[in-house]
């Protein structure tokens, strides 16, 4: 029988809605998708299409780290985007972001995301 931890830190921006920030279960954790809220205002950092993306990554790191790994260990990112063509921006923060071998990926365009956000990624991790 698996079981579930709830992954919950303030280093990271609360849940809006009815999700957890992550669950751990077994060998990996799943991360639900970050936007690019700074944790403190709730707010989205900037416009900037590379601010945002920097923020979400900062968002996962910290629950990442909160579940008791890193995004070095990433096995599968989610990216959202609300514009293809920021894909080159996003792509070149995620390689300096994360360490080779880099994680499996699947790049999605969305119509809106939550709060206005440009960028959304959700990520599952191995302990």
């Amino acid at each position: 029988m698996s079981t579930r931890e709830i992954v919950n830190t303030d280093k990271a921006p609360s849940a809006i809605g009815p999700y957890s920030q992550a669950v751990k279960t077994g060998d990996l954790v799943f991360i639900s998708g970050q936007i690019p809220l700074d944790p403190a205002t709730m707010e989205i950092v900037s416009e900037d299409i590379e601010a945002q993306t920097s923020q979400v990554f900062a968002n996962l790191h910290a629950v990442a780290e909160a579940a008791g790994t890193s995004l070095d260990n990433a096995i599968k990112l989610t990216i959202y985007l609300t514009d293809l063509g920021q894909f080159a921006k996003v792509n070149a923060i995620m390689a300096d972001t994360l360490s080779e071998p880099f994680p499996a990926r699947a790049t999605i365009e969305v119509s809106a995301l939550p709060k206005g956000a440009q960028v959304e990624i959700d990520a599952v991790l191995a302990l």
